[in-house]
């Protein structure tokens, strides 16, 4: 063993929280900061697809994740009229959950409180390890470092990355409704979207059924604060949606707010570690959310490094880190290419059929190759 490794994690996000699991299961002692006083209850559904979902099923969260989600199998989709599309989906079971209730529950897993109100403000390389300051004043010295904050992170600039984000042209609404206020509602299965012409809508059950997430991209000529919590306005996303089937119309009509946020694609990064620093989830690889990867590759990454970390002694964790790196960075490189072209034929129903047709295959291609992933047992090949 390692003699418990040193292990400090900036961000309390599904990243952050599972790669502390993860970590803390392999004997490292790991403690999380969040910037937020507190956690955060704002938030929205999420799909957690099998690549991520495999990996979670081998924790103490396994029983509770099996109460709390929804599941589905493959996707539901149609015209903007509500015709059923033919060209096939893949068939996968995902679950769905609030973002909130896994939050509770990763929280709810770890070993050690996460320290709220501590906002990063500068990482420190050493020869031994590294050192986190903190806006309060404090400090917190360890053998490793993982930036798990998002893509905004303090901790990539740090270590001299900068990413630059270019607009998607798109800007994405995402809200909950009440099952109870539909008249079909309560029957609502599975992940279900409608595609149309520069636009595309979906939705699926979270909250064991009572709340419908939804999430609508639509084409906006301006650039929008790139925010999971900018207010939205519900008439102004009634209008993209006008004379379309009528279910999306119903959702939309029962939202009593709505939060929206530009959709930016950034290019992979060239690295993510230095040292005794590294990089996790949207911190490392931000990718538009066409595929629902974004959650299933950072918690791939957390599972992965933990493999990588376990047994390895303090003068080769900068090693230890490059190979987590060189491991992650071309598979999440290809999932965020694979992401990027998914909302281009999302948002396609005017297309030529051929074309139609190419992207479809292409998007099944890429789901044989990313759902059947396992991070852990690609980790432990390197060893």
């Amino acid at each position: 063993m390692n003699g418990g490794l040193d292990v400090a994690i900036v961000g309390a996000g599904v990243g952050g929280l599972s790669a502390a699991l993860a970590l803390s299961a392999r004997g490292m002692n790991v403690t999380v900061f969040e910037g937020a006083d507190s956690p955060r209850e704002a938030g929205a559904g999420l799909s957690i697809p099998p690549n991520a979902l495999i990996l979670l099923k081998r924790t103490s969260i396994c029983d509770a994740i099996e109460k709390i989600t929804t599941r589905s199998q493959g996707l539901t989709r149609r015209t903007s009229r509500g015709e059923p599309i033919s060209l096939g989906s893949p068939t996968v079971l995902s679950y769905q959950i609030h973002r909130v209730e896994l939050l509770e529950m990763l929280l709810g897993a770890l070993k050690r409180p996460v320290r709220f109100g501590h906002r990063c403000i500068a990482v420190e390389d050493a020869q031994t390890g590294a050192r986190l300051t903190f806006a309060n004043g404090a400090t917190c010295d360890a053998d490793v470092i993982i930036g798990a904050d998002g893509i905004h992170s303090m901790v990539q600039r740090q270590i001299g990355l900068a990413a630059r984000p270019t607009s998607e042209g798109i800007v994405a609404y995402r809200g909950l409704v009440q099952s109870e206020r539909l008249s079909w509602g309560a029957e609502l299965r599975g992940l279900n979207m409608w595609m149309g012409e520069g636009r595309s809508f979906i939705c699926f059950p979270v909250s064991q059924g009572r709340l419908i997430n939804i999430v609508a991209f639509v084409p906006s000529p301006r650039d929008m604060e790139e925010t999971w919590f900018a207010p939205g306005d519900a008439r102004a996303l009634a209008a993209e949606y006008e004379g379309w089937d009528a279910p999306v119309r119903d959702l939309i009509a029962a939202l009593d707010h709505t939060f929206r946020w530009g959709i930016y694609d950034r290019p992979p990064l060239p690295y993510w570690s230095r040292g005794h620093v590294t990089l996790l989830g949207d911190a490392a690889h931000p990718m538009v959310p066409h595929f629902g990867q974004g959650a299933g590759q950072a918690i791939e990454d957390g599972f992965a490094l933990a493999i990588l970390l376990e047994h390895a002694k303090r003068d080769e964790i900068p090693a230890r880190l490059k190979d987590y790196q060189d491991l992650r960075l071309d598979r999440t490189s290809r999932v965020q290419a694979a992401s990027r072209l998914a909302g281009r034929f999302y948002r396609s129903a005017g297309a030529d059929p051929d074309q139609q047709t190419q992207r479809a295959q292409a998007w099944m291609s890429a789901a044989q190759w990313i759902f059947p992933h396992d991070a852990e047992k690609a980790a432990l090949a390197l060893l």
